[in-house]
């Protein structure tokens, strides 16, 4: 045969000629063994005549008997070892569906070996198998064989071609995922048998996850990680409710039992006893998978009911939501005394004050809170995917607390008013790298509280499910995304924090103990706003005004954002008060998009979308640039006000939707009086002669003038896209220049009618349906960051 006849005639002929050889086979009766043995032994080089070989015998009525078996496995195996130096799969991918689907467990492992070392060959290779979409579904159905040395095999091969991410999202879009969630729930039953292991060094990112005696499991385990860790938001929501409970409860056993053998910086103390099966799952890719898995979970946060939260800050006394609203929110700090008739209501702290196993010892105190913590890294609030989020720190989730990030150590002596951190070598100035704490630190933090040191821990609410039922009821009472949550632990005669003023108000929920807190004048009446750099060195403690509040347990201090604040345990009181103090901090953070400005700036963005214009690259007439142009100098000149109206600065909340109607009724109508008196100001003060000129300022400073509403192009840009809003800041800075060295009369007239234009036509009901939606996309990815991070903690 000539070596230019294709491949596959020559096969068909091959085919031909085999068939021929098994009728003489057959008639040769005795001589029936002795001639199949000596083809089955024969060795062929040539790929396609060993693949003609395989068709005939699958093409033989009698492929499925005990007789062929050896000659089907002797051509996979020389074919096995053929292609892999040949780096060829393409005349046995046609038949892979076909062996895959045997009912002899030796040709179906056979060929789903065959799958995983082809799919490590090349990436070529690999790509070729997972766009067959037979081989791919006959290979996920072989993870139903009930012979565990097939499900094994097929495992392996998911892992291997699992190696791309086309072949990733293959194996998703046919429920290999699923299925292998469901086979592994049905044979694993030993989560006490998980351990750490690592070959490299005994850092926290080296660790990785065994399972003694249990091969199968960890392949199927392995398998299921990578598969879940490579899923969109989409195909997370795909994962049957039921299903997702079950095995994310399997694998944060798994994690929690594994943990236990963590000790010092990601060192393992495991049993030696048995035999490790080892896996290529490190402890933060576990870790990724119950985070993404919580995203989808049955069991998210659940806010409190508004009348108990509002009991517990206002207990029974006369002040009411309205009355609090009015008079003290972010103008006066107040002191929300405990009495006798609230000791029967039930306190939203009581379930978070029973998970720390409180028995007046304040060692197992610190232990109960500090106990099988993990890292909370921040997320951007104005973060509308919480699967960014996860890609940012994917190899640092579950990892220890990290100081001056999650916990702080600190005490302040009253002569120096200057803060002294107990670990100082987690310190250092300038330092960026992760300060991890040990096992051995945090156990030291019992000896600090004894030298007089506070110990402050960050995010409650990403750690007990109680506090962020609290934190969230909270942040739906005042209209904002989210709401923080501190604890402090001041042993007695110490001060923990220097005077200092916060960019958020609080609610100080004394829970054990006592405190003293003098509360200082406010310096300026603009509040700080989210960010902003804060610092209590320029009180003058001399001359500055002053309040004194004692709390007692169960008493609430609120206290406005930007007010200088310090705090000490039993200086000269003796009240019968056990010394030390325990304190919980509720921070109502209002994020940009929801004080005052931030809301003009909305407002006037949901206007521009309904003004009829062509997008920004069609536009061609002098008057349509003049328009858009102007549209972004009316964002600098809301901007420019912001700086100096206390007004703008000012909470917003028109979304604090969970108010009892008649609240809210009463409510909107103060904050439409607010909106109407913002757009006043904004027709009154907005000068284009100052736009243009903080414009100059900023360019020559190198700083980027629409920085005020980066969050509101970020949130809307594929949107904007579409609809013509310009977020191109170069072009806009480019045209700006054009029309005004060309047109700045024209230029100006365009501002001041676009101006005159929004002031007019704005609506105030418009702007609070729309911020209310916006309110709840930044929720929804604040609530499934606190869902996985919840789910990372022992304390449910």
């Amino acid at each position: 045969m000539s070596a230019s006849v294709p491949w596959i005639v020559r096969i068909v002929q091959l085919q031909e000629e085999i068939m021929k050889k098994h009728a003489v086979v057959a008639a040769a009766g005795g001589n029936r063994k002795r001639k199949h043995s000596s083809f089955c032994n024969r060795q062929v080089s040539d790929l396609n005549t060993l693949f003609a070989f395989l068709l005939a015998s699958l093409s033989n009525s009698n492929s499925n008997s005990n007789s062929t078996l050896p000659f089907i496995n002797k051509c996979l195996s020389q074919f096995h070892s053929s292609f892999l130096s040949n780096s060829s799969l393409t005349p046995i991918l046609a038949l892979l569906p076909t062996l895959l689907a045997s009912s002899h467990s030796q040709i179906a492992r056979r060929a789903a070996r065959i799958i995983g070392s082809a799919s490590l060959v090349s990436l070529e290779i690999n790509q070729q198998i997972a766009t067959d979409s037979q081989t791919v579904k006959a290979l996920i159905s072989l993870l139903d064989n009930p012979n565990k040395k097939v499900l094994f095999s097929a495992c392996n091969a998911v892992l291997d071609l699992s190696t791309t991410t086309f072949a990733k999202q293959q194996l998703i879009n046919f429920y290999a995922l699923r299925k292998l969630m469901f086979v592994f729930l049905q044979i694993f039953k030993r989560v006490e048998s998980v351990c750490l292991w690592s070959e490299r060094n005994e850092s926290f990112h080296s660790l990785q996850i065994g399972i003694r005696e249990d091969e199968l499991s960890v392949a199927l385990l392995s398998a299921i990680i990578v598969l879940l860790n490579a899923c969109d938001l989409e195909q997370l929501h795909n994962i049957p409710i039921s299903l997702c409970d079950a095995f994310l409860s399997i694998l944060k056993q798994i994690r929690a039992n594994a943990c236990r053998h963590l000790v010092i910086r990601g060192a393992v103390k495991s049993d030696e006893e048995g035999q490790l099966c080892k896996s290529n799952i490190g402890v933060s890719d576990l870790a990724e998978s119950i985070f993404r898995l919580s995203v989808n979970a049955s069991q998210l946060t659940v806010s409190l009911p508004f009348e108990v939260v509002r009991r517990g800050l206002f207990g029974t006394s006369d002040i009411s939501f309205e009355d609090f609203m009015s008079n003290y929110w972010e103008v006066s700090p107040f002191l929300l005394t405990r009495t006798s008739g609230d000791l029967n209501v039930n306190d939203m702290f009581s379930p978070f004050i029973q998970s720390l196993n409180w028995n007046g010892s304040v060692p197992s105190l610190l232990h109960s809170i500090l106990q099988g913590l993990v890292s909370c890294f921040p997320i951007a609030s104005e973060e509308q995917n919480i699967l960014n989020f996860v890609n940012e720190v994917k190899d640092k989730l579950g990892c220890p607390i990290n100081y001056q990030q999650d916990i702080r150590v600190v005490k302040t002596e009253s002569q120096s008013r200057k803060e002294t951190h107990y670990f100082q070598e987690f310190y250092p100035e300038g330092c960026m790298k992760p300060l991890y704490l040990t096992t051995e630190d945090v156990l030291k933090c019992e000896q600090a509280y004894k030298e007089g040191y506070t110990v402050a821990l960050r995010g409650l609410e990403f750690r007990y499910q109680s506090i962020a039922a609290i934190a969230d009821a909270l942040a739906l009472m005042f209209g904002q995304p989210s709401v923080g949550a501190n604890l402090y632990l001041t042993p007695p005669n110490s001060q923990g924090l220097a005077c200092h003023f916060d960019d958020h108000c609080v609610f100080v929920c004394q829970i054990f103990g006592s405190k003293k807190w003098t509360v200082f004048s406010r310096p300026s009446q603009l509040l700080p706003r989210l960010y902003d750099s804060l610092s209590g060195s320029d009180v003058d403690y001399m001359k500055a005004g002053r309040r004194e509040f004692f709390l007692r347990e169960g008493d609430v201090l609120y206290i406005p954002r930007g007010f200088p604040h310090e705090a000490y345990t039993n200086y000269g009181v003796d009240d019968g008060s056990p010394g030390f103090s325990l304190h919980v901090t509720l921070s109502i953070e209002v994020e940009p998009p929801f004080e005052w400005e931030g809301v003009a700036h909305f407002a006037l963005h949901c206007w521009s979308g309904n003004w009829k214009r062509p997008c920004y690259d069609c536009v061609n007439s002098l008057s349509q640039k003049l328009d858009l142009v102007s549209l972004n100098l009316l964002h600098v000149a809301i901007g420019i006000i912001g700086t100096s109206d206390p007004s703008f600065r000012k909470a917003c909340l028109s979304a604090a939707v969970s108010l009892p109607p008649d609240v809210y009724d009463r409510l909107i109508q103060n904050q439409r009086n607010i909106f109407l008196h913002l757009i006043d100001n904004i027709r009154n003060e907005c000068r284009f002669s100052e736009v243009l000129s903080n414009i100059e300022v900023a360019i020559q400073k190198n700083k980027d003038p629409f920085e005020q509403i980066q969050w509101l192009w970020d949130l809307h840009k594929e949107k904007e896209a579409k609809s013509g809003y310009n977020t191109d800041k170069s072009s806009i800075i480019e045209d700006l220049s054009f029309l005004c060295a060309k047109h700045n009369d024209k230029l100006e007239a365009s501002f001041l009618n676009v101006k005159s234009r929004f002031c007019s036509e704005v609506v105030f009901e418009d702007v609070v349906t729309s911020h209310r939606a916006l309110l709840q996309k930044y929720k929804k990815t604040r609530r499934q960051y606190i869902n996985g991070m919840i789910s990372l903690h022992d304390k449910l």
